[in-house]
């Protein structure tokens, strides 16, 4: 009598004509991680809230989030997409629109009123933080939703830090700013503006760690010669003036130069049009490849009408004219220097933006507190100073000068204060293989071009569209249930759970790699066969 060859869910039901040790591969299930969580500064999940969205999950996509980052809404307006800079996707047809998603589910989640959990417990502990911009109040919220009672101390009228004081409204409303703040002050997180921490061995005294989270708030000086009558500002100066008095500076049919190369200049330069410049030039010492500025910051300038000088350097300011010596700039030597020649720009106004530093005034007199050459606190692998259970982040220690990198900076700092409070050890975690491209079968994916790259803070997608974009997600790395590799097993070594999980019944798998080659999204892996048992 001939038995029937009979499976059940893809599994043999006959112990017979096994094919395990035919193998010299085996194919294994893995977790991969996506390179748009890994360039994430902040350290955001993002292809599991894309996951989500796609589902029409909005808060479950925005509760995701804000595990990693409490300011969705600021973030995406003012990063600068770095995700997307390394999407797979953009080898295929376009980067999916991550920012503009993470933007839009922010604001359905500000629109919505949606709060963060309660906190769960209370630790008893205090923390300090000397600072309200983005790494200060990311930590804040961290240490809260660890337990920890938090006070901020801000110097200035109004908390934000840089997100308010250096970020042009166009850029970042304050609607958005403010509501998101207002969200981390409902959890219990104290804020207290108008107060300057003058001498910090004043306040350690009172907490159980401090963590300095101050902005790179003061300009750098400029070396130009700046003669009487000349109308002279610096980029700092100028946005907070915009932001704490009634009346800001107004460039109504005046001619404005910015000397500058970084996002700041631009955003300067940006700003003034909006003030009422009728002609915007941005002067740089070096050349144009070397501007520091991001591409979309600096081709939106261009098209808003912005002219950009490069090897040039403002000498003299005057009334109604600015002096630039013209620069020469040797590319393999990296040698800047002037060509003793200059020309004359017509300038009613001049705003430098030419770099910014930390005021550290508060900080000198703490013993183990040591700084760098330039300015920065010096800190090791905890974000620690050597003064025990002061920590430091953001624009106060080395590093990249962002608002992303700088939240992700708090919810680091945040995880090493917590252990420090708890006397553990903060142990980080294993890190999987990033997928890249190569990995991942694309002949299952149409070619769709992403829907829409707004510019606009204030245009944010539908929910439709937001469904749509994220549906644009390739999953790299991790198994969406397409089931390939169920139906494409040639020997239905493949076990499907009622639950939808898969297994491979390796008694039958003979090691052929087809799963592996036809899984869309690269999270079947082929390894070596170990027989040394």
């Amino acid at each position: 009598m001939i038995k029937p060859f009979a499976t059940v869910l893809g599994a043999h039901t006959s112990l017979e004509n096994k094919t395990g040790s035919w193998r010299t591969m085996r194919p294994e299930y893995v977790s991969r991680i996506p390179p748009c969580n890994v360039a994430c500064p902040a350290g955001e999940n993002v292809q599991l809230w894309l996951s989500l969205a796609k589902e029409k999950k909005f808060f479950e996509a925005w509760k995701v989030m804000v595990k990693d980052n409490p300011f969705p809404a600021v973030m995406g307006r003012v990063c600068y997409h770095t995700c997307e800079k390394v999407c797979n996707r953009t080898q295929f047809d376009g980067a999916v629109n991550i920012n503009l998603i993470e933007r839009s589910v922010g604001d359905l989640a500000i629109f919505g009123r949606w709060s963060f959990e309660k906190v769960q417990s209370e630790s008893g502990k205090r923390v300090l933080i000397v600072g309200s911009g983005p790494s200060g109040l990311s930590a804040a919220y961290f240490l809260r939703m660890a337990g920890h009672d938090v006070i901020i101390c801000e110097e200035h009228l109004k908390s934000g830090g840089m997100m308010r004081y250096g970020v042009p409204r166009y850029r970042l409303p304050t609607s958005v700013l403010d509501a998101e703040i207002k969200r981390i002050e409902a959890l219990g997180v104290k804020i207290i503006c108008g107060k300057k921490i003058r001498d910090l061995r004043d306040e350690v005294g009172n907490f159980d760690a401090v963590y300095i989270a101050v902005g790179a708030g003061i300009a750098t000086k400029h070396d130009a010669e700046v003669r009487e009558g000349s109308d002279v500002t610096d980029a700092i100066d100028l946005f907070r003036k915009l932001e704490d008095e009634a009346i800001g500076p107004s460039y109504a049919g005046k001619k404005v130069v910015v000397c500058g190369g970084g996002n700041t200049a631009i955003d300067s330069a940006r700003t003034a049009l909006r003030l009422g410049a009728t002609n915007v030039k941005i002067v740089y010492r070096r050349t144009f490849n070397h501007m520091s500025a991001h591409e979309t910051e600096i081709k939106e300038a261009l098209e808003e009408g912005v002219e950009i000088l490069c090897l040039r350097n403002v000498s003299v300011v005057g009334k109604d004219s600015v002096l630039i010596d013209k620069m020469n700039y040797d590319e393999e030597s990296g040698v800047l220097s002037k060509s003793n020649e200059t020309e004359v720009l017509e300038a009613d106004g001049v705003i430098f933006a030419v770099g910014q530093k930390v005021e550290d005034s508060a900080f000198w007199e703490i013993d183990g507190i040591k700084f760098s050459e330039d300015g920065t606190i010096e800190i090791d692998k905890n974000m620690m100073t050597a003064a025990g259970g002061i920590f430091a982040g953001g624009d106060a220690v080395p590093g990249k000068r962002t608002v992303t990198h700088a939240i992700g900076h708090g919810k680091k700092a945040a995880k090493f204060i917590d252990a420090y409070l708890r006397g553990i050890k903060c142990a980080p975690a294993p890190k999987n293989e990033v997928v890249n491209f190569k990995k991942l079968n694309t002949d299952y994916y149409k070619k769709t071009a992403a829907a829409g790259n707004f510019s606009d803070p204030e245009i944010c997608f539908s929910q439709a569209e937001i469904v749509v974009e994220s549906s644009r997600c390739f999953s790299c790395g991790n198994c969406f249930h397409c089931d390939n590799c169920l139906g494409y097993c040639p020997d239905n070594a493949i076990i499907k759970h009622p639950d939808g999980s898969l297994e491979i019944n390796y008694d039958y798998c003979k090691g052929c790699g087809i799963c592996a080659a036809e899984c869309p999204c690269g999270s079947i892996k082929m390894v070596p066969e170990d027989r040394s048992e």
